[in-house]
């Protein structure tokens, strides 16, 4: 099988890749070469910026490809350059979408699966969801065939581990001193995290598989969390617990609404989803790697990167902290 991975060194690209290989897929890369993936071998890569047509759309004009899995469309314009590039070239277009296309409202069996309606309130999911319609039409017209996947939180080396209220802040750090950290409304919202291990192992087995062929769907753990439970599981791979104050999060977004963007436009609602769906047509797809499991892991990576956020560095947040306890907000041991 004959695969091209757009993008490809990226913290879900990488677990792709990784399956792909163990398929024995003939994987090929194509990016700015700007970052080396954690697997360095098995694959081809070619450097360009999809951004630049003669790097694109001409790159690939004599070119044919069993798949391509496209990870870095993020506009409407990213897109077309796709249909263009690959149209009539390919077999199978897989979109990495997001599953912040459906918005924040919840159905009445709360888990949102794929015939739950689009309504994104974010200016990254109203541009992802544009791409599916895009490609939607271009699958409608047999340039061809197109399987949409939509991760939630998506987490493991390479990348920061998130708290509720940002992608990369100080909280794990405070949690392994046994200092007290945020944690929004009453801790009592759903959230799912899923290891890019696991993610990477549906696109990689949806290449060439026809049950997916013209559908779309979820990737995600089966797992859903509080974010009680989620600060409580992390912490476990620190070997502390996490001390949870708990504040209303339009008041955290108050106070630095850019800062706490994450908050307000994704983690201060409900994100619980069902990847039901995707198990079904691809057996294949099982999450096997626990919370606690999978952030050590990622705890491990970020130290060893020399990425490791020191709470002392953080002053905002520690004054917050502290901000709300003296408010009285309630606090407990997660």
């Amino acid at each position: 099988m004959k695969v091209l991975i757009v993008g490809g060194t990226g913290l879900i690209s990488t677990g792709i890749v990784e399956h792909l290989l163990a398929r024995g897929s003939d994987v090929t890369l194509f990016n700015r070469g700007k970052r080396t993936p954690r697997k360095a071998s098995g694959f081809r890569s070619i450097v360009g910026d999809r951004d630049v047509a003669t790097d694109f759309e001409e790159r690939f004009a004599n070119q044919r490809y069993d798949v391509v899995i496209d990870m870095i469309c993020f506009s409407p314009s990213q897109a077309d350059a796709s249909v263009r590039a690959f149209g009539g070239r390919t077999e199978q277009l897989i979109f990495c979408s997001t599953v912040c296309t459906y918005g924040v409202e919840l159905p009445p069996q709360v888990l949102v699966n794929e015939a739950f309606p689009a309504c994104p309130i974010s200016e990254y999911a109203k541009n992802k969801l544009s791409c599916e319609q895009i490609l939607r039409r271009a699958a409608a017209e047999h340039r061809f065939k197109l399987t949409i996947i939509r991760p939630s939180n998506t987490y493991g080396p390479g990348s920061p581990l998130i708290d509720q209220m940002e992608f990369d802040s100080v909280v794990w750090d405070r949690v392994s001193h046994g200092l007290p950290v945020l944690c929004a409304g009453d801790g009592l919202g759903l959230w799912q995290a899923t290891h890019r291990s696991d993610v990477g192992r549906l696109f990689a087995y949806a290449a060439l598989n026809p049950k997916t062929y013209g559908e779309d769907f979820n990737a995600t753990r089966d797992h859903v969390f509080t974010w009680r439970d989620y600060y409580r599981e992390a912490a476990l791979a620190l070997d502390r617990r996490a001390e949870l104050v708990l504040v209303p999060a339009g008041w955290v977004v108050a106070q630095n609404p850019k800062r706490f963007a994450f908050l307000n436009e994704i983690s201060r609602y409900h994100g619980a989803y069902d990847s039901a769906k995707a198990k079904a047509a691809v057996p294949e797809f099982r999450c096997a790697i626990g919370l606690p499991e999978g952030a050590r892991e990622t705890f491990a990576d970020i130290r060893r990167r020399g990425a490791w956020r020191r709470h002392q560095d953080d002053a905002e947040y520690s004054a917050l902290v502290l901000r709300a306890i003296e408010l009285g907000f309630e606090r407990l041991s997660a």
